[in-house]
């Protein structure tokens, strides 16, 4: 995944449609949480057998929900001046101190 060009097509989208004005960052990251709750939708009421086994068209949901949660982080962390590649790998090396036996 090239997190730059992925950016840029999405500055591009964004400009065209002249949504910048509304891509705040507390817009941002409540269009994600929405996302996240569709996301978690899909597995409300299932076992844990259902949901590790999903229907195919309930897997395509689930990726694309997934993928707007991801294009709205990378959108939020744009408008932070955050690289979202190094703040992954920050926190993931902080998470195998933490947890790595």
């Amino acid at each position: 995944m090239n997190i730059d060009e992925l950016t840029r097509r999405l500055h591009a989208i964004r400009d065209h449609n002249d949504w910048k004005r509304f891509h705040s960052p507390k817009n941002l990251a409540m269009a994600a949480s929405v996302e996240m709750a569709e996301l978690v939708e899909i597995f409300q009421w299932l076992n844990e057998d259902q949901a590790r086994t999903l229907a195919p068209a309930q897997l395509e949901h689930a990726g694309q929900e997934i993928g707007d949660v991801v294009l709205y982080l990378l959108l939020l962390c744009s408008e932070l001046g955050l690289d979202l590649d190094a703040v992954v790998r920050a926190k993931l090396a902080d998470t195998e101190r933490r947890y790595k036996q």
